[in-house]
């Protein structure tokens, strides 16, 4: 009797394989080497793929060794490129949105009465890019993986409270989409009752953790073609 997954690409690996979803029949008692083994089979091309492909299962990563229950989700994706209330805690704010990003709207949602200060990293879109060969970029596009990431981005949060444990609010914002050069792509904002309570380190790790373990893509679009822009960070068991 066979079992069945659901199967999402995204990123290059969804347009080397040209579909975002499918479905995957596989033996009970499979695990996650074995569902890449049929994804192959299904889609040769990943074939230059496969040794550098992230899995994920039930929005968790995933891992060869894994055991695939009948109904998983299964996502599969590059390296990525780079809220409730909590006690008397101010809230901890979590968003992927597509609109423009309201910075002082997110200021004001993780400040109280106690906050003497606030650090806020902002990304930005850049017009002229320096990796590889200087060139104009025309704009970015961002893709994410939304169930997962804002899991993944909720994980982030927790962790910053476990090291800074005087910090107060804490946003990560990502906007994804089409965004042309100036435009803000993503806000990691810490709140606190002064500005030695840990908000710049603790604003500068939720920026790394992102680029690490929140599956969101971009990209990049200029006048010689597009290109996605993948990291080199692979996730540990426990991520």
């Amino acid at each position: 009797m066979n079992d069945q997954a659901k199967v999402l690409f995204f990123a290059t690996l969804r347009e080397i394989t040209g579909v975002r979803e499918t479905t995957v029949d596989f033996p009970r008692g499979a695990n996650i080497a074995d569902i890449k083994a049929l994804l192959l089979a299904k889609y040769p091309n990943l074939k230059t793929s496969m040794d550098i492909i992230i899995m994920a299962m039930n929005h968790e990563f995933a891992f060869d060794e894994n055991l695939v229950p009948d109904g998983a989700e299964i996502a599969i994706f590059p390296p990525v490129s780079g809220g409730g209330v909590d006690g008397d805690r101010v809230p901890t704010i979590i968003a992927i949105v597509e609109e423009e990003i309201d910075i002082n709207g997110i200021v004001g949602q993780i400040s109280s009465t106690t906050t003497g200060a606030t650090c806020i990293f902002s990304g930005i879109v850049r017009g002229l890019t320096s990796r590889g060969v200087h060139h104009q970029t025309e704009e970015l596009e961002y893709e994410a993986y939304r169930a997962m990431a804002e899991s993944k981005m909720h994980q982030i949060a927790t962790e910053i409270r476990s090291r800074w444990i005087e910090v107060e609010g804490i946003a990560l914002v990502q906007r994804t989409g089409r965004l042309v050069p100036g435009m803000i792509s993503v806000i990691i904002a810490c709140s606190s009752s002064h500005r030695d309570c840990g908000i710049f380190e603790a604003a500068r790790y939720g920026i790394d953790r992102l680029k690490e373990i929140v599956p969101i893509w971009k990209k990049e679009v200029s006048k010689d073609g597009e290109v996605w822009i993948e990291g080199d960070y692979f996730p540990q068991r426990g991520e």
